[in-house]
């Protein structure tokens, strides 16, 4: 397949590049405390890119998933928390918005996302079900033209910035994942609170959400038909666009590398004339072009949401490539590899979210397996499965 970029999308990467390499770089130790990446994102606005999947009509560009994942991988290079905070604006809860919610509450929300005035945060994972939705236990209750969301949410991104919550809720208590539907709720709500902080591995906090009766009005009912369809659809958007910010922390360790073997001495030259450091870079390589290749080819599936078999695939691949790649960046730097001020550690701890967001990496092995089996015996071959 072609992936050629054209002239806007080389000059829209270049963009972000130059703002990722000459800023995000040397920010990023500061956000290994949980801190939120304002000014980064700021920055991201101003140039447009908070709103690549908000619709032109909203003030967005309208990008489609292909674009979107190469601005989160060139992010990702330098700065996982940023990648992460810019996936929140570009993921699925912007695309349930401009997709499912009234005209009136689009227009009022949906330029703030570009401008980085509202933060989003999608409520999905409960603390007894995270992938087994139809386990839900989060509900809200339609009582006339009113709603009453009751439940807790967490491993929440990005919960005391958000102004706008996408909340994934069971409908009147209706049972199974025929019950599910969403729920906008906008931070102020009465009943709504941030109640617990998780700090993790790659720096940024997630937070437990709680809905104590919180009253809303009908039109915040934004799916209630076909919900975990709906939910699934354009959840495999982001089965892109995590392992774009995964390829793009593998690439980011790649590159140091490569910039510490030519200026690192040993033994009386540098140490990319081991053959050893060289076997390294070169499997390295090897496992980023396998996993671009793979990436690339779900993105372009996209219309307008991407193929959830290639996606699947794209994903596992390129998580288990990110872990991969960076550790081996740190061995590849030795002891400053293990710092927190190299690049690379930060990376690596970065890298170590994919296969846990976004589907884990058993349910998708499953959904792969289920598919092979089958129609892995079309007369057409193996090349039909993904066709």
């Amino acid at each position: 397949m072609d992936f050629h970029l054209n002239e806007q999308r080389k000059l829209m990467i270049a963009s972000v590049r130059d703002l990722a390499q000459g800023k995000f770089k040397t920010r990023g130790l500061q956000y290994l405390d949980g801190s939120f990446p304002w000014d980064n994102i700021r920055e991201l606005a101003h140039i447009g890119v908070l709103g690549m999947a908000v619709p032109e009509e909203y003030g967005g560009l309208g990008l489609p998933v292909f674009d979107t994942a190469l601005i989160l991988e060139e992010i990702a290079k330098t700065c996982y928390v940023t990648a992460m905070a810019v996936l929140g604006e570009a993921g699925v809860q912007t695309r349930v918005i401009s997709t499912y919610a009234p005209k009136e509450m689009r227009e009022r929300i949906l330029p703030k996302v570009c401008t980085g005035e509202c933060i989003l945060a999608v409520c999905m994972t409960e603390p007894h079900a995270g992938t087994d939705v139809a386990n839900y236990r989060t509900n809200t209750v339609v009582k006339g033209d009113r709603l009453a969301l009751n439940g807790t949410k967490t491993l929440i991104s990005r919960a005391p910035e958000a102004g706008v919550f996408v909340v994934f809720t069971r409908i009147n208590g209706q049972p199974g994942r025929e019950g599910i539907g969403c729920v906008l709720v906008e931070a102020g709500t009465p009943g709504l609170a941030v109640t617990g902080t998780y700090h993790t591995l790659g720096g940024e906090n997630l937070h437990e959400v709680q809905f104590n009766d919180c009253e809303l009005p009908l039109e915040n009912l934004v799916i209630r038909e076909d919900g975990f369809k709906k939910l699934l659809t354009a959840f495999n958007t982001q089965r892109c666009l995590n392992p774009s910010i995964s390829l793009g922390l593998a690439e980011g360790a790649f590159d140091e590398s490569i910039k510490y073997v030519k200026e690192r001495s040993i033994f009386g030259g540098p140490i990319s004339d081991s053959q050893g450091i060289r076997w390294k870079l070169a499997d390295m390589y090897r496992d980023i072009e396998g996993a671009r290749g793979l990436l690339y080819k779900a993105c372009a599936s996209a219309n307008p949401f991407p193929d959830p078999f290639q996606s699947a695939v794209a994903k596992i691949t390129c998580n288990e490539v990110a872990i991969r790649v960076t550790s081996e960046a740190i061995q590849v730097h030795g002891g400053y590899g293990f710092t927190d001020e190299y690049l690379v550690s930060r990376l690596f701890r970065g890298a170590r979210y994919g296969t846990l967001g976004g589907g884990a990496t058993e349910t998708l092995k499953d959904l792969i397996g289920r598919r092979l089996v089958k129609d892995g015996d079309s007369p057409d071959g193996i090349l039909a499965l993904a066709a």
